[in-house]
């Protein structure tokens, strides 16, 4: 039987300026904004994942959430994106120079804590193929 983690809910205080964060900074896709009497919540997926996050519905305090991973085939550029996008990430480190050794880190604007992994095999081999994405998430508003 497969397992699969698909989504991981991010505890945020302000969903529109979390939203904002997660699509306009980090670069994930907004896959639907859902807005009700009862709700208002968002689901975002990194580029690549298959695994989103939702922003708006956790019932944890926010900025409580901590160790949460993203890898990427090149840390360095990166990091370079996403200081040129605004954000505030750490430098990064090499505490193993064989691949998954190489991290930095950043935040959300509630504190929610990143780190960014590189994994210089995805480049070649990714979780989740090109071909396999083309049409995945909506982008919407």
């Amino acid at each position: 039987m497969d397992w699969a983690l698909e989504v991981v809910q991010v505890p945020v205080s302000d969903l529109d300026r979390a939203v904002s964060f997660y699509r306009d900074q980090l670069g994930f896709v907004l896959d639907h904004r859902t807005t009700t009497d009862q709700m208002d919540f968002a689901q975002l997926t990194p580029p690549g994942s298959g695994c989103s996050i939702v922003l708006g519905m956790a019932q944890m305090a926010p900025g409580s959430l901590h160790g949460l991973q993203l890898v990427v085939p090149d840390a360095r550029a990166a990091r370079q994106e996403l200081v040129e996008r605004g954000v505030d990430a750490g430098d990064v480190t090499v505490i193993d120079p064989r691949d998954g050794g190489t991290l930095f880190g950043f935040s959300d604007p509630d504190g929610n804590s990143w780190t960014v992994q590189e994994m210089k095999v995805r480049a070649g081999r990714p979780l989740i193929p090109l071909e396999a994405r083309i049409g995945y998430g909506a982008d919407q508003d």
